[in-house]
């Protein structure tokens, strides 16, 4: 579990990770490098006081918190990328909808179009055929 603490507005805050839980009493200061070069420099953990527990303590506890930070940032661009997808493929589903909703109009027009059709070829067929009648019925008359 990570305990936070109240820093004044005007302190700058770092944060850093290191693996190394075993303190270091006879390390020099500038030997903590920037454990998280991907943070921002404010956010990069000031190096511990060497003499004091509690300065080590809160260094730790920075550690930990930039490397929940830099956890929680890779899940966000994972979720990013996830977002990004199902946009994509919801757009292509949009696509395929309207494709199938144009489909389905021209359907119903070619099928309102062939129904009129078969409508004018059967008043066609049936004037052809009173059409013969009546020629029929002059050359039998002459």
């Amino acid at each position: 579990m990570i305990t936070t603490a109240r820093v004044p507005a005007d302190k700058p805050v770092r944060i850093a990770f290191s693996l190394d839980e075993s303190p270091d009493d006879d390390a020099p200061e500038n030997s903590f490098p920037l454990a998280f070069p991907e943070l921002d420099q404010q956010l990069q953990p000031l190096p511990p006081c060497h003499d004091s527990k509690e300065s080590m303590q809160v260094y730790k506890q920075h550690c930990k918190i930039a490397e929940e930070y830099h956890e929680v940032k890779k899940e966000i661009a994972l979720l990013e990328e996830r977002k990004k997808e199902l946009i994509a493929r919801l757009e292509q589903v949009e696509k395929e909808s309207m494709d199938a909703a144009q489909l389905a109009k021209e359907y119903a027009e070619l099928t309102e179009e062939n129904r009129t059709l078969k409508l004018a070829q059967t008043q066609c067929v049936e004037q052809l055929e009173k059409l013969r009648i009546q020629y029929q019925k002059r050359q039998g008359s002459s």
